[in-house]
């Protein structure tokens, strides 16, 4: 089956450095693909090129079958994908309803518009109790979820997450989480995340990917990877074997 989203050998740098060393992974409509890794593995850079806001020297990208590496952002977003950035980038002077109408603003279709602003507070209620305040005022976790929820009201054909738990309580993660479940199954949206908090996404993921110092070094099903005992010691901290699986994970350069 053809991937909806396929990335082939991409390279991308900061200047001199190169962040992604010949990433390949593919997304398949209706499934979530986690990416896992430390900080510096890459994984914001992932998301940033693949939605146009960085250009990689190297390696394609095909969306739907076309080829989109170095397309503007907004060509991007009207292709049909969805950027979710770290750090809960709201509006922070515009209100609940501003923010999520300018989600909506590459679409003319009102009516439709206003029954998925609906579905949008049908999944978080306390974005409809607080719509006409200012986004700058919400908690982190509201804030959180109105950045979701800004990025539905577009009709992503993909969602890419970046670090959706950070900063965030574990019971608000979990909750975050839960909610990113349930778009997925009742709705269908099709979702690739990039987290540390390897537990909670792979507990949500189809397939993974483990991301190393710009390099894929491991993909599978979310389950495979949830058993992997690198996987365990490294990000699960299972047996008591944190500190020997970071220096056995730093000192390995393939995975087999």
């Amino acid at each position: 089956m053809t991937a909806l989203l396929e990335i082939r050998n991409l390279e991308t740098f900061y200047g001199p450095i190169m962040a992604l060393r010949g990433v390949s992974l593919e997304v398949h409509k209706g499934r979530v693909v986690t990416v896992l890794g430390a900080n510096g593995a890459g994984k914001t850079t992932l998301l940033k090129t693949l939605s146009g806001i960085m250009d990689p020297e190297k390696g394609t990208i095909l969306f739907e079958g076309q080829e989109i590496q170095g397309k503007e952002p907004h060509k991007v977003v009207r292709s049909g994908i969805v950027h979710v950035p770290e750090g809960r980038e709201v509006f922070p002077l515009l209100t609940v309803e501003e923010n999520l109408a300018l989600g909506a603003y590459t679409r003319s279709d009102k009516a439709e518009v206003a029954r998925d602003r609906d579905m949008v507070f049908s999944y978080f209620p306390i974005l409809a109790e607080r719509r006409k305040q200012e986004a700058g005022t919400l908690s982190g976790g509201q804030q959180q979820m109105l950045a979701i929820g800004r990025g539905l009201m577009l009709r992503p054909k993909i969602m890419l997450l970046d670090e959706p738990s950070l900063g965030l309580s574990p019971i608000l993660t979990q909750e975050i989480f839960a909610i990113l479940k349930r778009l997925n199954q009742d709705e269908g949206v099709t979702m690739m995340l990039v987290e540390q908090n390897a537990a909670v996404a792979l507990d949500l993921a189809d397939d993974g990917y483990v991301l190393e110092l710009g390099r894929i070094v491991m993909s599978g099903s979310a389950e495979k990877l949830a058993n992997s005992e690198d996987i365990k010691s490294f990000y699960l901290g299972h047996a008591n074997e944190g500190a020997r699986g970071e220096r056995r994970w730093k000192r390995r350069k393939t995975w087999r």
